[in-house]
């Protein structure tokens, strides 16, 4: 059965709507093509997403979100997604919008990577701000 899990790691922090955080989600993959298996989140601490990211891309820097791919087979869904929320609240602030909204950002942001999206250059960058825009506007969840 396909599921969405939430969990935090080195932080306390409650995610609203979850039900309906995950339909949207699930819509977006399937709209998408691909089929959901499993996919976590796991919100957590600045200190905590650095120590991953220094362990498993070598890389000494803060960052807001890090997505594994643990997909078996082509076209379906199944990864791990840590999320900073430090970095969210403080990028919510440096952009001037809501940390929900910009937790939903970096939340699609994740799911789409899994789905293929890239953001290494600046037209596939371009794509998926646009596919960003695109699911963000699809919650009807959020007032």
């Amino acid at each position: 059965m396909p599921a969405i899990h939430f969990f935090e790691e080195d932080i306390r922090y409650r995610l609203k709507d979850k039900i309906k955080v995950r339909q949207w989600i699930t819509g977006a993959i399937v709209a998408e093509g691909f089929k959901l298996q499993e996919l976590t989140y796991i919100f957590c601490s600045d200190a905590y997403l650095l120590q991953i990211n220094q362990q498993y891309l070598d890389h000494d820097t803060y960052t807001d979100i890090i997505t594994f791919d643990n997909s078996e087979h082509e076209g379906e869904i199944t990864g791990d997604i840590f999320i900073s929320i430090p970095r969210i609240q403080e990028n919510a602030s440096k952009f001037n919008v809501s940390e929900t909204d910009e937790l939903h950002r970096v939340i699609i942001h994740g799911a789409l990577h899994l789905l293929g999206y890239k953001d290494k250059t600046p037209a596939d960058n371009k794509n998926m701000t646009q596919k960003e825009d695109y699911y963000l506007a699809k919650r009807s969840f959020i007032s």
